[in-house]
């Protein structure tokens, strides 16, 4: 089974394109993947944003958090695909979202299951984007994928999710995901 991890930063804000729901304006900047099957990162910058959704088309499963509201969002500029409806995605968000009743933040898990934190944030990869630093875009992207990869595999062998709550205590989250 080839599970492909995703995750991509955009060139704008919402506030530079005029709201959330003009995502699809917000421009890619870099999309990666790591494949299970392939055990290799790819970095996508805007120019290969085709040869990214083929990629993301090839895999059994593609697992990320945020996508089908964010990520997808972006990523349908660059094609006629309805890609939320046409990839099998297991968005970690949503189901952790089921689960804890509420959204919690890719870092708060990271760190309460992994005791790891992000490396940045998604303005500063904006502002990288700006100052031409794609390099450092291409670090922190391939570091989320990590985090989200490494937060999927001890889910689905575990069956928990960690992450601390408003007053710094420990909560746990019942996971039932499998990898086949």
């Amino acid at each position: 089974m080839d599970i492909v991890y995703f995750d991509l930063e955009t060139q704008r804000t919402a506030n530079d394109v005029g709201g959330w729901d003009k995502k699809h304006e917000m421009g890619m900047s870099l999309g990666v993947t790591y494949s299970s099957a392939d055990q290799v990162y790819e970095v996508f910058p805007e120019k290969r944003a085709g040869d990214l959704v083929a990629r993301l088309q090839r895999a059994d499963l593609v697992v990320g958090f945020n996508i089908l509201s964010f990520d997808y969002e972006v990523l349908m500029a660059y094609t006629i695909l309805d890609l939320p409806h046409q990839l099998p995605t297991l968005d970690m968000l949503v189901e952790i979202e089921k689960t804890a009743g509420h959204r919690l933040k890719l870092e708060s898990l990271a760190q309460g299951t992994l005791g790891v934190g992000k490396v940045a944030e998604g303005l500063d990869a904006i502002r990288w984007w700006r100052e031409g630093k794609l390099m450092e875009i291409a670090e922190y992207c391939c570091f989320d994928v990590k985090v989200t990869k490494l937060i999927h595999e001890y889910g689905a062998q575990h069956g928990e999710l960690f992450y601390p709550d408003r007053f710094d205590r420990r909560q746990r989250l019942e996971i039932h995901w499998k990898i086949a």
